[in-house]
């Protein structure tokens, strides 16, 4: 169904933020195949004509919209790896389990494969969302919580993959109990120690493993 009616779309900042809003609401509902200016220019309220004033094609429009979409998560605070991973992990899962980011991103994942400016955006889009993840284990690398040799990218792929292969894939959504477990076996793997007050590796996850 459409939206309602809005005020015409003029020049500006504003108008351009309107286009992208519309563009995004269009690639979640249809899809690659029903992404096109008309379709935008319809939910934006605008003229095709103003829209092609700024971008020439719908792979640029896209580009500018996913580019203007991306907010990182807050870094977690807590000062130990593993609650650290705990609450940014949740924070990712939520997202995932939302309504309307699964669909942009497998919409995004599959104008990428057809576009190669697109898959170089999506590529520098994933290494944005990978930031947090990275710099919480070099952290924790540089407290000691991690051994010198650990491989920060492999580890990055450890934690962030069995969540998106899980949404998107296997079409799961995972829990807080899952991500707790998922952390627990990747900082086993990786020879993580706890410091502190970091509770203790893989206990909440095997007690809850043992209840089910």
């Amino acid at each position: 169904m459409e939206p309602a009616a809005r005020e015409p779309i003029t020049r500006g900042h504003h108008a351009r933020d309107r286009v992208l809003v519309a563009a995004l609401e269009v690639l979640a509902e249809r899809g690659l195949a029903g992404f096109n200016m008309e379709a935008i220019a319809r939910r934006a309220d605008a003229s095709k004509a103003t829209i092609y004033r700024r971008w020439k094609s719908p792979g640029e429009l896209l580009i500018d919209a996913m580019d203007a979409s991306f907010r990182p998560l807050p870094m977690p605070t807590t000062g130990h790896l593993r609650s650290d991973l705990i609450e940014i992990l949740s924070g990712f899962e939520r997202l995932l389990d939302g309504s309307s980011f699964p669909r942009l991103m497998a919409a995004f994942i599959d104008a990428a494969e057809r576009d190669p400016r697109l898959k170089s955006q999506h590529a520098g889009l994933t290494e944005q969302r990978r930031e947090p993840l990275r710099t919480l284990l070099l952290r924790a690398r540089d407290r000691g919580e991690l051994p010198a040799a650990t491989d920060i990218e492999l580890a990055v792929d450890l934690l962030g993959g069995p969540l998106f292969y899980r949404r998107f894939i296997a079409h799961r959504v995972s829990t807080v109990d899952d991500v707790t477990a998922l952390v627990d076996h990747v900082l086993s793997a990786l020879g993580a120690v706890t410091t502190g007050s970091s509770p203790p590796l893989g206990a909440p996850a095997l007690a809850v493993r043992r209840s089910g």
